[in-house]
């Protein structure tokens, strides 16, 4: 599908609930203009009963029971997930770059215990006119330079300066992923750091990438994960994992029905195996 870069000023009312000064957001759209396609760089027990009640004198005794069966379920699931959540927590970062003009923000990955960080091309693009700074999960931050981009891929890595003992992520496989798997995604979406919402894999090889003039981080998007997690700006960079708390993909986009809305539940990220690959490649050349 095509897909035109427009810049932020030209669409109405872009400013997603927050103050324009904590960042901006890169809009793409899409044709026909009933989707927008926006990489997600910030800126700055009762159901059963329900239902049991609308069957009337049809509900049998054994709903009760095999709701309680799927509210224990549910529990466990929950339960799980928070394990995850918490095990991935230390491995994942808030990315602030601080302009002249104000801020724009993102998300990253862990990937050194000295500091390298996985993050995407269009969070740091405009680094060179201001400075970086990470906040890690207990609340530290440190100062973080770029060690290189890949735009095709829409990948960064950046090191975090004077650090030691960070805990790398877990990386996984896309190529492990089914469609209906539980994802998490894991990130500082509006600047609200540590944020955490789940969801499935939608599709897989999705490609949302202009067919002809790609626009910077477009291109990323051939063979990409959707899910419908939750995924807002500020996401972008932060992982995206499975159920046994594995990065399988690299939050980048949503498509969204208008300029100021959020995420509708069609989100996308970058495989972990592209994102690796380039992230290897930039440190090889460092």
């Amino acid at each position: 599908m095509d897909i035109e870069e427009q810049p932020a000023e030209s669409v109405p009312t872009a400013t997603v609930d927050e103050p324009a000064q904590r960042g901006r957001r890169r809009v793409m759209r899409v044709a026909a203009g009933a989707v927008l396609l926006v990489a997600v760089t910030g800126v700055g027990g009762a159901t059963g009963a329900v239902v049991a009640a609308g069957l009337g004198d049809t509900a049998k005794p054994t709903a009760s029971t095999s709701t309680r069966a799927s509210t224990v379920a549910d529990s466990s699931d929950s339960q799980l997930l928070a394990k995850v959540a918490a095990a991935v927590q230390p491995s994942v970062v808030s990315v602030v770059v601080t302009l002249p003009n104000g801020t724009e923000e993102g998300s990253g990955v862990v990937l050194s215990a000295n500091g390298n960080i996985l993050t995407n091309a269009h969070v740091v693009a405009d680094a060179g006119n201001g400075s970086i700074t990470v906040t890690f999960s207990d609340g530290t931050t440190a100062k973080a330079r770029v060690v290189g981009e890949d735009t095709s891929k829409d990948i960064a890595v950046i090191k975090a300066e004077g650090v030691s003992g960070l805990k790398p992520a877990t990386l996984g496989s896309s190529s492990t992923l089914h469609v209906g798997d539980t994802v998490l995604a894991i990130g500082s979406p509006l600047g609200l750091e540590g944020s955490v919402t789940s969801g499935i894999v939608s599709a897989l090889h999705r490609d949302a990438g202009e067919e002809n003039g790609a626009a910077s981080n477009s291109a990323a998007l051939s063979d990409a994960i959707q899910t419908d997690a939750a995924i807002n700006p500020g996401n972008s960079g932060g992982p995206l994992v499975d159920a046994a708390g594995r990065v399988v993909g690299i939050s980048t986009a949503i498509a969204t029905t208008s300029s100021d809305s959020g995420s509708i539940g069609v989100g996308f990220a970058i495989t972990i195996d592209d994102a690796i690959a380039a992230a290897n490649n930039l440190l090889s050349g460092a």
